[in-house]
């Protein structure tokens, strides 16, 4: 059995968690530094964001274990580097720390973060274990230090859309959830990167979440079957069937095995089914008979929206739009997913907040 969390969200119900009121000064209000751990592929997106098209940051400092590549990239663009995050994260003028290297080196960075009392925003998955994540998570709540998990796919429109619209469909009777991307190109991840972990944690993290986040109710039950293309490599497939507290059934299916890709989340209800395909930025709502609309939605940078509802939570000194315990709920749901895989077994989610015996 998977020890999780208290059956309850930290959303608008729960504001005590991380909703960190920090007044801001006036020089934060206006652009704040942001020092960026983590220069990969993730990193410098991120990068280029801040540079461009966040007028709430400035880009003040950035480190990367490869060194030259991070000199080079700091004098082209103006910013310091560093080789020891712990460095960075001391620079006075880096008001804020933006995390995105591999996730088996969040819990050090965040742990000093929140030692020298940096606010946070962390890429997904919030740490490889739930372990590693319930020691962050219940670190920044005890130092109230703001904690913010980057679950980017809460941000696409066409998603958010589809919440709006839920009511739509009448009582739900169950959700499916798909993401499909190619394969990775040469060098291959480490997979120590991701604690051992394949395509799930990496891709399918961003479906658990958005079961808890359109549903707005926690896991309670998990059944999975994992497939790797190798031995002993990491899973390139997962099937999941998650049971919320509440009874509604959820199919996730997640793979990195073909070309093209797939995301899509479907709702189906009593009077009718919703459809997001947030790769082509799709709504359809199908009705009674033949009925269908679809809606095309514009298309947005699902990491500009994040970065600046991470801004403009500091600034306001209020709750995270994601919170530390959201990314940690994530990972619960994805270690009892390979609990279950591993024993095959269905595995139950008991539910408490970081902190509590």
């Amino acid at each position: 059995m998977i020890r999780a969390g208290r059956n309850c969200l930290p959303l608008e119900s729960d504001p005590g968690y991380n909703a960190i009121r920090i007044p801001p000064s006036p020089e934060m209000m206006t652009s704040r530094g942001i020092g960026l751990i983590g220069l990969g592929r993730h990193g410098l997106r991120y990068a280029h964001h801040l540079l461009h098209d966040v007028p709430q940051a400035r880009l003040a400092a950035i480190c990367r274990r490869r060194r030259g590549e991070g000199e080079r990239f700091a004098a082209e663009h103006g910013v310091r580097f560093y080789e020891d995050f712990r460095e960075l994260i001391a620079d006075p003028a880096v008001a804020a720390i933006v995390v995105a290297t591999p996730p088996s080196a969040y819990e050090d960075i965040c742990l000093e973060s929140i030692r020298q009392r940096k606010p946070m925003l962390v890429e997904k998955p919030l740490a490889p274990a739930s372990a590693s994540a319930r020691a962050v998570v219940g670190a920044a709540e005890a130092a109230a230090v703001p904690l913010m998990t980057a679950q980017t796919l809460r941000f696409e429109p066409t998603v958010r859309l589809l919440k709006e619209q839920l009511a739509q469909v009448g009582e739900l009777a169950y959700l499916v959830l798909t993401s499909r991307v190619e394969p990775r190109s040469l060098p291959a991840r480490d997979p120590a990167d991701f604690g051992g972990r394949g395509a799930l944690l990496e891709i399918g993290i961003h479906l658990l979440d958005l079961v808890r986040f359109l549903l707005e109710d926690e896991v309670a039950q998990v059944r999975c079957e994992l497939d790797s293309r190798e031995q002993d490599a990491p899973e390139a497939r997962a099937w999941a069937s998650l049971r919320t507290a509440g009874g509604i059934p959820c199919l996730v299916e997640v793979s990195r095995l073909a070309s093209g890709r797939v995301g899509r989340v479907e709702c189906l209800g009593r009077d009718g089914q919703l459809a997001a395909d947030w790769i082509h930025h799709r709504l359809r709502r199908l009705g009674a008979g033949t009925s269908e609309e679809e809606q095309v939605v514009e298309a947005r940078a699902t990491l500009v929206e994040t970065v600046t509802q991470f801004l403009e939570a500091l600034d306001q000194g209020g709750p995270m739009p994601v919170t530390g315990l959201d990314g940690l709920r994530a990972v619960e749901i994805a270690d009892a997913c390979y609990e279950s895989a591993e024993t095959g077994k269905i595995i139950s989610l008991e539910h408490e907040r970081p902190g509590e015996p």
